[in-house]
């Protein structure tokens, strides 16, 4: 019975103390509540009584975090307001106050960047962007800030941009930002360098390099297509392939589904029909895509291309069969609306008749 009622009693202790919470610093309360209130001026001086009784770098990661909420909500506040300069040397002063946080510095440190562009300020502008990515490199805002950098570069003076990335991928090789500066320099070398050679060897390299990376699918996806515009059928099939045994994977451990795969698996059959000849591998191909993709708003073109392989094949019973499902399952597809109707004369096919509407 004694053992008994002192577990009872540290369970209840357990329970208070995981219900219970730091109290919430004043400075921040009173900030909240004038901005709820509507009195900027007032959450503005609450937010820098706050910022005064800030900790230093040495502090637990509560009072950091009250402290970077001080810094970052007082410039969040000027920048609502529309006082973008305040908010700029504000968030410049946060980047300097919480340069022991790297989440809160990067953060401060990528805003105080783009408010400086959006002011024409372009020189200080950069050297904040470039900052976050250099200094931050494993840090979300990193990637912001490449973006933005990115965005503006490539109207300003792409090769410049190009080479600066270019000297970066080295020494950041095995930080978070490494995949998405050769991903950005990919889209200057095909875009604005016109050196589709290089924007290739860049995809390829974040896809060897890179397995884990976001950017991975997307990689796979513009090289196939970058490959197949060189002349490269072979290499474009064996990037869409790559691509499309992620499904496998992805249905296996329950992850995600890339966007790409019924664009891959279409562009696949038509590369093995139209590139390499292959004619039977382009039908199983364009098949598999209805069934792998239930969803996919590609299933009229697969069922079309489809239908187009069995007749340069000249299996006109095939291309029938495709035909009778094409027509059954969307009848108001553009296909059905203009060239199956002679390919359906041209091989002997009956007119099909269309699956009854849900609701009819």
């Amino acid at each position: 019975m004694r053992r008994s009622r002192i577990l009872r009693v540290l369970a209840l202790a357990v329970v208070a103390a995981g219900c219970s919470g730091p109290a919430r610093n004043t400075g921040l309360a009173a900030a909240e509540d004038a901005e709820r209130r509507g009195d900027a001026e007032a959450a503005l001086a609450a937010y820098a009584e706050a910022q005064a009784s800030c900790p230093d770098r040495r502090a637990s990661r509560q009072r950091r975090q009250v402290c970077a909420e001080a810094y970052l909500h007082h410039a969040e506040l000027l920048e609502r307001a529309g006082r973008v300069a305040e908010a700029a040397q504000a968030y410049e002063g946060a980047a300097t106050k919480l340069a022991g946080d790297p989440t809160a510095a990067s953060t401060a440190t990528y805003r105080a960047g783009r408010l400086r562009l959006e002011l024409g300020e372009d020189t200080r502008a950069y050297e904040l962007l470039w900052r976050v990515v250099t200094h931050f490199p494993d840090e979300a805002h990193a990637a912001d800030a490449l973006r933005l950098v990115l965005v503006d570069g490539r109207r300003r003076n792409p090769r410049q941009l190009y080479e600066v990335l270019s000297g970066l991928v080295t020494p950041l090789a095995r930080t978070t930002i490494a995949d998405s500066l050769l991903y950005a320099m990919a889209d200057l070398a095909e875009h604005e360098l016109g050196e589709p050679r290089a924007a290739l060897a860049m995809l390829d390299k974040i896809v060897a390099g890179y397995p884990e990376s976001g950017l991975r699918d997307d990689a796979w996806w513009h090289g196939a297509r970058l490959a197949r515009e060189r002349g490269d059928a072979r290499g474009a099939a064996a990037r869409l392939r790559a691509l499309l045994e992620t499904r496998e994977v992805s249905r296996i451990v329950g992850s995600y589904f890339s966007v790409w795969l019924d664009d891959a698996q279409l562009a696949l059959g038509r590369i093995l029909r139209d590139d390499l000849g292959e004619l039977r591998d382009a039908a199983a191909a364009f098949a598999r895509l209805p069934r792998d993709y239930p969803d996919s708003v590609l299933i009229d073109d697969a069922r079309w291309e489809l239908a187009r392989t069995w007749a340069q094949a000249g299996d006109s019973a095939r291309v029938c069969a495709a035909l009778e499902r094409l027509g059954r399952a969307h009848p108001d597809s553009r296909y059905e609306l203009s060239e199956a109707p002679a390919l359906r004369r041209t091989h002997g096919c009956t007119e099909p008749v269309s699956e009854p509407r849900p609701g009819r």
